[in-house]
């Protein structure tokens, strides 16, 4: 007879296993991104977001299965990266709430699970998509709910819900204009299935099965980030634990974090009904785990040398090393802000602007919920305003806000360089926060964006044949010109986009373009368009030739 009841244990290793699947097939999930720019990263977001849950439970060896769904939940929520990965998380927030205080699950637990774990994420998105990975996760549970009936069967329950679920994958590519052009299917729906079909695979696997590194595949040039020295990791230790200890109490937490903040930075101090999660950079990890004692058993111990791994990779599976540690003795000013940023150019800008934190990322590099939350506590203000600078980033961020402790956090919803930079212009001091929250929000619709990059793989959008190598235009997130010259499809991009209620063009060159070529570009603006003015900006951002405002 076949499994028929699933505990902690099993859970753990299916969900480790489907990690892995996953996380060996995010190039395949990559590239069913529907536009051909460098920057589909749907699979990736989603490989590094369950890895993180998966890393979560790694550790534990509960036979309980709500309590390693919760530890899976909490894993994928903070290490959620990209829209997919955070809708991924609310699909296991959801699951773990339909397990809560069970001890194992049959089919019909399971089933209900599902269902709750599709509730959840189609809240989380304020204007759901058909043909989406939400599309596909709710197949999935209402094939549970249906088989949950008549099997009981574990492994016979899985292989009818990925059959279903494969089905309504293969529908996803006729139920948006996008992926019927591109004729693929929804790159979401593919990576949630590789999760399941993992986890199906290895139900009967023997022994543990251990989380498999993120795979490195990401070839863009990132070596602004690794240049800088050792000496700018202000705290050398990641550490990492949970004090094993129910229902602390407020003023526990509290006084650990004020400690925690004398020996280091980048603190997150997390507690719930059995657990204080425990994150700190700091030069002396004994310190942290001996206060730590003074209030319940340690477990999940990791203390990693950021300087010895900085020396070595980037880790885009953790957390961005803060530069300077937030002095807890200085007065909280009122506003603080943070902006996503890839390139020294664009950076240094909106320094100047008032920006206090840079999270490095952006195309192909989607910070995670818990690198903006590590972020907004370095920001040593009351309210602590999030500009993502990519639609991709929007839902991270927002869900980094929730989970803010002791600052309120907005996010004002820019979805380009452009739009943050605008943003920032239109803050003004003297205004209260709420005001300058609308002011800035309403700001970004004054912006136009063009963005000037290079086709990854041959293709068809609105009529436009496109070759691999091609350079591509694109505004408000259309392909609008095609060609093998980068200049020239440049000019006519900003034809396109510059009309008669244009009055400012920023031209913002890529670290492929140097100051004499952009020059030229401005140049052809201020001949052809007298009435506007013209900027020419270092952006240093990578994969982008040019970013380009216009006002």
């Amino acid at each position: 007879m076949g499994i028929t009841n699933i505990n902690g244990l099993l859970l753990k290793k299916m969900i480790i296993a489907g990690a892995n699947k996953l996380n060996s097939k995010k190039q395949l999930v990559d590239s069913l991104n529907v536009f051909p720019v460098p920057d589909g990263d749907t699979g990736t977001n989603m490989s590094l977001t369950v890895l993180a849950s998966a890393r979560e439970i790694e550790k534990s060896h509960s036979l309980n299965i709500g309590e390693i769904a919760k530890l899976a939940s909490n894993g994928a929520l903070r290490g959620a990266r990209g829209n997919s990965g955070v809708i991924t998380s609310q699909l296991f927030r959801g699951f773990y709430k339909g397990l809560e205080g069970l001890e194992e699950a049959g089919t019909k637990e399971l089933a209900n699970a599902l269902a709750r774990g599709v509730k959840t994420a189609y809240k989380a998105v304020m204007k759901p998509k058909e043909g989406t990975i939400l599309t596909v996760a709710r197949a999935c549970a209402e094939s549970a709910e249906k088989h949950a009936e008549e099997i009981t069967d574990i492994e016979k329950f899985l292989e009818k819900i990925i059959e279903d679920g494969n089905a309504m994958l293969l529908q996803t590519t006729d139920m948006l204009p996008a992926l019927k052009q591109a004729n693929v299917v929804d790159a979401g729906g593919k990576g949630l299935l590789l999760i399941l079909e993992g986890a199906y695979e290895n139900m009967n696997t023997e022994g543990e099965i251990k989380v498999d590194e993120p795979l490195k595949t990401n070839t863009v040039d990132f070596s602004a980030i690794t240049s800088a020295s050792n000496e700018d990791i202000t705290f050398g230790y990641c550490t990492e634990f949970f004090i094993n200890v129910k229902n602390a109490k407020d003023n526990v937490v509290n006084n650990l974090k004020a400690y925690l903040g004398t020996i280091g930075d980048s603190i997150v101090c997390v507690a719930d009904e059995e657990i204080i999660k425990i994150h700190v950079h700091t030069d002396h990890p004994g310190l942290a785990l001996e206060k730590a004692l003074t209030i319940g058993s340690l477990s999940g111990l990791k203390i990693e040398n950021m300087r010895e791994q900085h020396t070595n990779i980037i880790d885009f599976g953790g957390s961005n090393s803060p530069k300077e540690e937030v002095k807890n003795d200085e007065p909280a000013k009122e506003i603080g802000f943070i902006s996503v940023s890839a390139g020294s150019g664009l950076s240094d800008i909106f320094k100047n602007l008032g920006v206090d934190e840079i999270i490095e990322g952006g195309q192909t590099m989607n910070p995670s919920t818990e690198d903006i939350l590590n972020a907004v506590n370095r920001v040593n203000a009351k309210n602590v305003v999030v500009l993502p600078n990519n639609k991709n980033i929007i839902l991270a961020s927002e869900q980094a806000s929730k989970l803010a402790e002791d600052k309120k956090v907005f996010v004002v919803p820019s979805t380009t360089i452009p739009e943050g930079i605008t943003a920032m212009i239109n803050f003004n001091v003297a205004e209260s926060v709420d005001a300058n929250i609308s002011n800035m929000t309403d700001s970004l619709s004054t912006v136009k964006t063009a963005m000037v990059t290079y086709a990854v793989r041959d293709t068809s959008i609105n009529d436009k044949e496109i070759k691999e190598g091609d350079i591509l235009g694109m505004l408000g997130g259309s392909i609008t010109a095609v060609n093998k010259d980068v200049a020239t499809c440049t000019k006519e991009l900003i034809d396109t986009a510059v009309d008669e209620d244009s009055e400012v063009v920023t031209i913002y060159y890529g670290n492929d373009v140097d100051e004499d070529t952009a020059n030229e570009i401005a140049e052809y603006v201020e001949e052809k368009y007298p009435d506007c003015e013209v900027e020419v900006q270092l952006g240093d951002q990578p994969l982008y030739y040019y970013i380009i405002s216009v006002e």
